[in-house]
């Protein structure tokens, strides 16, 4: 394995931070509230990261949404991206790939998933497609608690209860604002006899899923490596007693575990990403990824705001954000037992490793 960025990989990394640094300030996010920044948006679909990640793969997108995780800026990058480019790209047929990659990759349509499948989406109709080369349609009915970025999305790619996935534009849905622990303009999907498109066979399920956690551990790595940092700033530049609080050995000792789990974090959802752009069986790896995401991130936010001391318990303060998207992330990932009894059932069953 050679975790080594591409140089492609590398360039659109180092223009997604640069964005990400001008535009997902303090300031901003604080300013945005709930909803997503547009702004922020229009930047990066100008510079085409979006459409990029069909270029660099998923390993690229985990290196760009490290840069998004380190500034919690308030954009539907990972979502977009995963349920969207990802999943059509791979998945989709050729008259999807036409009508939808273009204004995934520029922006104009914004992707969202609603996963895993909880057994509250059912469908109906499941029959031929209507025209030749064009996907199958079926009409979904059922109830998602919360999906995130929801409010920003236009379309949704809903897994029912069955595995089947089907692309739904919110607009013919109903759509309930929710608010979660992060401002991730989430909503509650509510599905109603509504008309959706089948996109893939049998199979997109797993794969879908197994990119999406690996993103989103990608997310978790930059969240915690952000909160870790400012961590890292605040006990070196705050004294007690004529020293800095970096000096004490309590202190080093919990940043330097905070740091390993972030370590860890980052080579797993690698390792996962790697595998999935060389062709390889990823699912037990991208569970991997999704446990160290869901167990050590909330280790390492924690640690975060206690290194803060009397500050890292004020509500408005930069590393309360990393807190927030921290625990979200662990949310949306599962716990750790719940992936770990998923993870194990898949080895029992001899899933390739």
């Amino acid at each position: 394995m050679d975790f080594t960025p591409t140089e492609e990989q590398a360039a659109a990394r180092d223009l997604a931070g640069e964005i990400f640094g001008d535009l997902a300030t303090p300031e901003r996010l604080a300013a945005a509230g709930t909803g997503s920044d547009a702004e922020l948006w229009k930047a990066l679909c100008a510079a085409g990261l979006p459409g990029a990640v069909e270029d660099v793969g998923l390993l690229g997108l985990v290196l760009l949404l490290e840069e998004q995780g380190r500034t919690t800026a308030q954009v539907p990058f990972a979502a977009s991206c995963v349920y969207g480019l990802l999943a059509v790209a791979a998945h989709g047929t050729a008259e999807q790939k036409d009508r939808l990659l273009p204004v995934l990759r520029q922006g104009e349509e914004i992707v969202t998933g609603a996963f895993p499948a909880r057994g509250g989406v059912t469908v109906a109709g499941d029959g031929v497609a209507v025209a030749e080369g064009a996907p199958r349609g079926g009409v979904l009915s059922g109830t998602v608690p919360w999906v995130p970025w929801l409010r920003d999305a236009t379309r949704v790619l809903v897994a029912a209860a069955d595995r089947s996935l089907w692309l739904v534009r919110v607009a013919d849905a109903r759509m309930e604002p929710v608010e979660l622990t992060a401002p991730w303009a989430a909503g509650r999907l509510v599905l109603d006899g509504v008309p959706g498109e089948r996109l893939g066979d049998a199979t997109a399920y797993d794969e879908v899923l197994a990119c999406a956690r690996t993103a989103f551990a990608g997310l978790q790595a930059g969240v915690c490596a952000g909160s870790l940092a400012r961590a890292v700033s605040y006990t070196n530049g705050r004294e007690q007693f004529g020293r800095p609080l970096a000096a004490k050995q309590g202190v080093q000792l919990r940043a330097a575990d905070a740091h390993m789990d972030t370590e860890a974090i980052r080579v797993t959802a690698y390792e996962a990403a790697w595998r999935r752009d060389a062709g390889l069986p990823f699912g037990t790896h991208a569970l991997t990824a999704a446990w160290w995401a869901s167990e050590a991130g909330k280790r390492v936010v924690h640690a975060g705001q206690h290194l803060h001391g009397g500050m890292g318990a004020d509500l408005d303060h930069p590393v309360h954000r990393h807190f927030l998207w921290g625990r979200q992330v662990d949310a949306y990932l599962g716990c750790g037992s719940e992936v770990l009894e998923e993870l194990g059932e898949l080895i029992a069953k001899g899933e390739p490793a």
